[in-house]
C-alpha cells in the first residue's frame, strides 16, 4: 500500500512541471505569437543556405559552400589585398541567384565599371553614399528589415565616421564614439538579419596597436562587436604579384577563415585575383583540381578525364574560359569529392549504406573522415 501511494505522488509531482510548462508555452504563442518558442527536435533543420563567393577554394574553406545567409561576415585585411573585390563577387553571385543586393558606399570610392568587370548587375545594384556612420546603419537597417534583400555590403567601418565627429573640430576627442555606434547597430541588425535571411558582409581596415612587443599588433576598428556578433572573419592577404612578363597582371591572394561557426575554422584558401577581372574561377579549380587528383599534371600539360586542357596554366585556364560546362562539371566534382555545400550528406549517407548492406554494427561502423562542426 505504502509503495503504491509514493509511486502515485512520484507520478504526480512527475506530471506538474509537464502541465506547467505546458501552460506557459501556451502562453508564450499567445502573447509573442505562434513559433515564438520551439523544441529544437520538432522539425528538421534544413541545410544552411549559402552565397557563392566566387571563389571555389574560398567555399571549401568556409565549409558550406558559400557565405552564410542570415549571418554577419567579416572581411578585412590590408589595402588592396582584394577586400572590395571579394565582396563583390559575392554580391555578382546573389544577383544571378535572382537576389536583390544592396552596397552601402561609406568610403565613396565605389568603381561602377570595376564591379560591373567582376559581374555585378550595376543597373540593379542599391547603393547608398550616407554623410554619417549613423545614416549608414540607418539605411542598411531598413533595408533589411524590408525583407527583400538577399546580400548587404558596408563598406567600410572604418569610414562609418559619427556625426558627432563630422560635426566637431579637427583635433576633438571621441573616445570610444564609433565602437559604441557599432555595438548598437549591431544588436538591431542581427535578429532582423536572420530573420529575413540577409547576408551582411562588413568590410573591415586594419589598424596597428601602441607598445605591443609580443604577437601580432593588428587590430580592426570599430571595437570588439563586430568580432563576437560575425559568424565568419575572414583574413584577406596579398601574398605575391602575377606577372606576365616584366607587366604585373593580377595578384595571389590568402584568404584565411579565422572565425566559423558553421564549419570548422582556421582553413585557408589561395586564389588570384586578375586586374579588371577579379576572382579567376577558372584557375581555382585548375589549382583545386591538381590538389584532389581531379586535374593531372603532367609536365606543363593539364589534363582531366582523359581530355586535354592545355599546356601551362594560363593555357588551361583560358582552355577552361572558353567551355563553360566543363568548367562546371570540374566544380561539381570538386565539391562532390570533398562533400562541400549541396553535396555535405552524399558522402556521410553513401557510407551508411554500404554499412547496412555489409552488416555492420554500430559499434564497428564509425565514419571518422567527417570532421565534427561547431
Amino acid at each position: 500500500m505504502a509503495a503504491s501511494k509514493s509511486t502515485a505522488s512520484a507520478g504526480a509531482k512527475g506530471s506538474a512541471p509537464t502541465s506547467a510548462l505546458d501552460a506557459a508555452l501556451a502562453q508564450i504563442d499567445r502573447q509573442f505569437g505562434k513559433g515564438s518558442i520551439m523544441r529544437l527536435g520538432d522539425e528538421t533543420r534544413p541545410p544552411v543556405e549559402v552565397i557563392p563567393t566566387g571563389s571555389v577554394a574560398l567555399d571549401v574553406a568556409l565549409g558550406i559552400g558559400g557565405l552564410p545567409r542570415g549571418r554577419i561576415v567579416e572581411v578585412y585585411g590590408p589595402e588592396s589585398s582584394g577586400k572590395t573585390t571579394v565582396a563583390l563577387h559575392a554580391v555578382a553571385s546573389a544577383q544571378r541567384n535572382g537576389g536583390i543586393a544592396a552596397f552601402i558606399d561609406a568610403e565613396h570610392a565605389l568603381d561602377p565599371e570595376y564591379a560591373k568587370k567582376l559581374g555585378v548587375d550595376t543597373d540593379a545594384l542599391l547603393v547608398s553614399q550616407p554623410d554619417t556612420g549613423e545614416q549608414a546603419l540607418e539605411i542598411a537597417d531598413m533595408l533589411v528589415r524590408s525583407g527583400a534583400l538577399d546580400i548587404i555590403v558596408i563598406d567600410s567601418v572604418a569610414a562609418l565616421v559619427p556625426k558627432a565627429e563630422i560635426e566637431g573640430e579637427m583635433g576633438d576627442s571621441h573616445v570610444g564614439l564609433q565602437a559604441r555606434l557599432m555595438s548598437q547597430a549591431l544588436r538591431k541588425l542581427t535578429g532582423a538579419l536572420s530573420s529575413t535571411g540577409t547576408t551582411a558582409i562588413f568590410i573591415n581596415q586594419l589598424r596597428e596597436k601602441i607598445g605591443v612587443f609580443f604577437g601580432s599588433p593588428e587590430t580592426t576598428t570599430g571595437g570588439k562587436a563586430l568580432k563576437f556578433y560575425a559568424s565568419v572573419r575572414m583574413d584577406i592577404r596579398r601574398i605575391e604579384t602575377l606577372k606576365t612578363g616584366t607587366d604585373a597582371v593580377g595578384n595571389r591572394t590568402r584568404v584565411k577563415v579565422v572565425k566559423n561557426k558553421m564549419a570548422p575554422p582556421f582553413k585557408q584558401a589561395e586564389f588570384d585575383i586578375l586586374y579588371g577581372e577579379g576572382i579567376s574561377r577558372e584557375g581555382g579549380l585548375i589549382d583545386l583540381g591538381v590538389e584532389h587528383g581531379i586535374v593531372r599534371k603532367s609536365g606543363a600539360w593539364f589534363t582531366y578525364e582523359g581530355d586535354q586542357l592545355g599546356q601551362g596554366k594560363e593555357n588551361a585556364r583560358q582552355f577552361l574560359k572558353d567551355n563553360p560546362d566543363l568548367a562546371v562539371d570540374i566544380e561539381h566534382k570538386i565539391l562532390r569529392t570533398l562533400g562541400v555545400g549541396a553535396y555535405a550528406q552524399e558522402p556521410e549517407s553513401a557510407d551508411v549504406d554500404s554499412a547496412a548492406a555489409d552488416g555492420l554494427g554500430e559499434d564497428e561502423f564509425l565514419d571518422e573522415d567527417v570532421p565534427a562542426t561547431i
